[in-house]
């Protein structure tokens, strides 16, 4: 095709242009027709019905298809009607009107069915090319399949001689590309007692028959490979005879059978070895092979042994056992064991005890049996012997458990030593480190108390210092399981997603953190903070555990678990919630211990221990359980499996510490309030909290001195009361006789650890704020104290 042709076939489009394009060429096209009659013939000789258009009913019907032309058309019509042609006034109009538009309409048809004819030899061009284009994919696949794989393809011409190999075939050979192919080449790489058979082959060839055949090639290195020439003679019409086929390395193959009748060769070795009887047998119970014990067991040949009924050695008083036993375990096709007496070739009775097996074939299919049998008659002199010496064992035995329960209560006893060991050397470590920013800060405040912006600094750290203090205690409370948790329903993917900024803080640029949340709508009852604390664990240990460059993934999906899937986790749905990572991973050794509290694989000083400690606990708390799966070079992924609820209500009994919370506001008046705590500092503490909330205080220190004060006439609105004190009762006692003696008095219980008694803080009607807290704490907790008493019946 010519270059004039190529650019007329690129102006054509299969799809007319959009309007504004069309409208712009027909009208461009009608107006350069225009101009060229006004620069021949002048303005005055009119603008109607001139040839010069008619290029433009052509260019405008193949650029935009036929509709254009008609427009066209018609619009050089029009102007012939409004500005007629010197022609056209000298004589009658309208048999040249007619004439022309017949000469328009016949233009325009042609030019449009030049048009879709062009348009077909482009997509006919366009087909072809990708039909090339799909020919020379698959010619590129199927070369390189066949470079992949070691297929050479060779074409041997019988007449001429002449003959083209491809690149697998000169590796294959083992010779240099560039050497020319040929029958001579080919023979020189051939190993010396494989080539007369390669010559018979050539003159089979040329006889028109073609066998497979398998030789050895010699390198030039010295190694030996076997290739397996396959091929086909063909006879083309012009007479000629060519052979064309395949050569393949089939040396891994060849090594295969080999190492498989040496491995053959090796079990009837070993097998003839043993002391106990062997043999294979077919599907309808014949033997394949025996092995030379049972052979020397009957005192027959091998062939003899192959055919040999067992019924005639069997005990008489076990023959109907056993054949029983053999019909029932052959037609099940499972394991089956049989004991009996047989008679030995020497005439002495045998206790034998036969293993028979199922042996399956590559495809599935039942091939027979393979069993053992060996003598027990020795075992069963033994185990007579034995029933009587356990009878003589048992009072050792029973003194030597005892011995050993002493001394795993002695091995418990150490094992608590240390573990309280690590735990007051982890609490020590990390509280030192908070109390020094603590300390510093307070007494670098109280040095320079007139210092605004670094007093403001100073508090700050305080606070922060205590803080994580009390997200330690926490920690440690949640591991063992009496840290009281505030459960609410919540979706699981909104809390991830929520998090996900601060994990990414966390985790840093130089590791990849990615999100997959699969769990949308799952619901599960927990402690959000406790949730945020145990994934911001999971990610800053999977961030410590891989290098720059490494992925960290977070997923979530909700499962079903079976009982017993997933240890501590009994069945049912879960909502799970994965942290994958590329890192080092661990070994079995440190997997298992990694949810003790303090244990860590860090340096010293860079970790506590207590993150995935705390991650257990929560888990654990929440109903759910933890499961790792790690291997060194691996990666780790630690799965929290949390269970599923369909309970959207949240719970509104305890009441604690929130983070960013409003500042204290006054209540609506002054309240009268009896506090009841025994620590000094800390109702010394409150004390000043409440006054500066403008409330009156009455402080005692303890449980008798509350009850005579509650049961006086003294006049009181609020009981603030710490949970756990010292004495003969509990602040719930407190409350209890509060209520008792003044009923319907509101009551706010306070404690940074209950122990036992917040076993049974669902029981407890009253909110409980958590230590430490804050002023704004304590005013949402005594504002919630009173809606709680005046919404309850009196």
């Amino acid at each position: 095709m010519t270059r004039t042709e190529d650019r007329l076939l690129s102006l054509i489009r299969g799809e007319p242009p959009g309007f504004a394009w069309a409208l712009a060429f027909c009208a461009a096209s009608l107006a350069l027709g225009v101009l060229v009659r006004v620069a021949f013939v002048g303005l005055d000789a009119g603008l109607g019905m001139s040839i010069t258009y008619v290029p433009a009913f052509i260019a405008a019907t193949l650029y935009a298809g036929r509709r254009w032309g008609w427009a066209t058309l018609a619009a050089a019509m029009v102007l012939g009607v409004l500005w007629p042609s010197a022609f056209a006034r000298s004589g009658p109009m309208l048999p040249l009107q007619v004439m022309y538009l017949i000469s328009g309409v016949i233009t325009v048809w042609f030019s449009g069915e030049l048009r879709a004819a062009l348009v077909r030899l482009e997509e006919t061009r366009r087909h072809e090319a990708e039909i090339r284009r799909a020919l020379d994919e698959a010619e590129a696949r199927l070369k390189l399949a066949q470079e992949a794989g070691g297929v050479g393809v060779w074409d041997w011409n019988l007449e001429t001689g002449e003959t083209h190999w491809s690149s697998a075939v000169h590796r294959n050979l083992g010779l240099d590309p560039a050497e020319p192919p040929g029958v001579e080449a080919m023979m020189r790489m051939i190993h010396p007692d494989d080539q007369e058979r390669m010559r018979d082959m050539g003159r089979q060839a040329r006889d028109g028959a073609f066998e497979p055949v398998e030789y050895r090639v010699v390198r030039s290195d010295g190694s030996v490979r076997w290739l397996l020439s396959r091929g086909e003679v063909l006879e083309e019409q012009s007479g000629a005879r060519r052979a064309i086929g395949v050569n393949i390395d089939v040396t891994e193959r060849r090594r295969a059978e080999a190492e498989l009748r040496e491995s053959e060769l090796r079990f009837r070795t070993l097998a003839d070895s043993v002391p106990i009887l062997m043999w294979v047998s077919h599907p309808d119970g014949r033997r394949e092979f025996v092995n030379q014990t049972y052979v020397d067991f009957l005192g027959a040949g091998y062939e003899a042994a192959l055919s040999f009924d067992w019924r005639q050695r069997l005990h008489p008083e076990d023959h109907d056992r056993i054949l029983e036993d053999q019909v029932t375990g052959e037609a099940s096709r499972q394991p089956f064991v049989l004991e009996a007496r047989y008679r030995r070739a020497d005439g002495e009775w045998r206790w034998v005890r036969s293993i028979s097996r199922p042996r399956i074939g590559p495809e599935g299919q039942f091939r027979g049996f393979v069993g053992a049998g060996y003598d027990v008659t020795e075992a069963k002199q033994v185990q007579a012997d034995l029933e009587h010496i356990n009878d003589l064992m048992a009072e050792r035995v029973e003194a030597a458990l005892a011995d050993r329960d002493r001394a795993e209560v002695a091995l418990r006893r150490a094992q608590r030593l240390e573990a309280v060991g690590q735990l007051t050397g982890g609490v020590a470590h990390d509280f030192n480190n908070l109390l020094t920013v603590v300390i510093g800060a307070l007494d670098l405040v109280q040095r320079r108390p007139d210092d605004v912006q670094r007093r403001e600094r100073m508090i700050e750290a305080a606070l922060a210092a205590a803080r994580r203090g009390e997200r330690l205690t926490q920690q440690l409370l949640a591991f063992a399981r009496r840290q009281p948790l505030k459960p609410e329903a919540a979706h699981v993917d909104d809390l991830v997603r929520e998090a996900e900024p601060l994990l990414q803080r966390a985790v840093g640029e130089a590791v990849s953190l990615v999100f997959s949340l699969g769990a949308e709508g799952a619901v599960a009852r927990l402690d959000s903070s406790q949730f945020d604390a145990a994934l911001m664990n999971l990610a800053v240990n999977a961030r410590d555990a891989v290098t720059q460059g490494g992925v960290i993934r977070v997923e979530t999906t909700a499962v079903s678990l079976r009982e017993g899937e997933v240890e501590g986790a009994p069945a049912g749905g879960y909502v799970c919630i994965s942290v994958h990572d590329t890192g080092v991973g661990m070994d079995e050794a440190v997997a298992a211990r990694i949810f003790e509290p303090f244990f860590t694989t860090k340096e010293v000083g860079k970790g506590t221990g207590l993150g995935l400690s705390q991650v257990y606990g929560f888990a654990r708390q929440s109903g759910g359980s933890v499961a790792v799966e790690s291997a060194p070079g691996l990666g780790t992924t630690v799965r929290l499996y949390l269970p599923l609820t369909e309970d959207a209500s949240v719970p509104g009994l305890l009441a604690g510490h929130q983070r960013g919370s409003e500042p204290p506001q006054a209540p609506g008046r002054a309240l009268k309030i009896l506090l009841v705590e025994d620590d000094a500092d800390v109702a010394e503490l409150a004390r000043d909290m409440l006054l500066d909330l403008g409330h009156a205080v009455r402080h005692v220190s303890g449980f008798q001195p509350a009850v005579e004060l509650l049961r006086s006439d003294a006049e009181l609105d609020l009981l603030l009361t710490d949970l756990v004190m010292p004495g003969g009762g509990t602040g719930a006692d407190v409350a209890r006789a509060a209520i008792e003696a003044r009923p319907g008095l509101p009551v706010v219980l306070c404690s940074g650890y209950a122990g036992e008694v917040l076993e049974t803080r669902d029981e407890l009607p009253w909110p409980l704020l958590r230590k430490p807290y804050s002023a704004g704490d304590l005013a949402q907790a005594i504002e919630a104290a009173l809606v709680s008493a005046s919404a309850s019946p009196t």
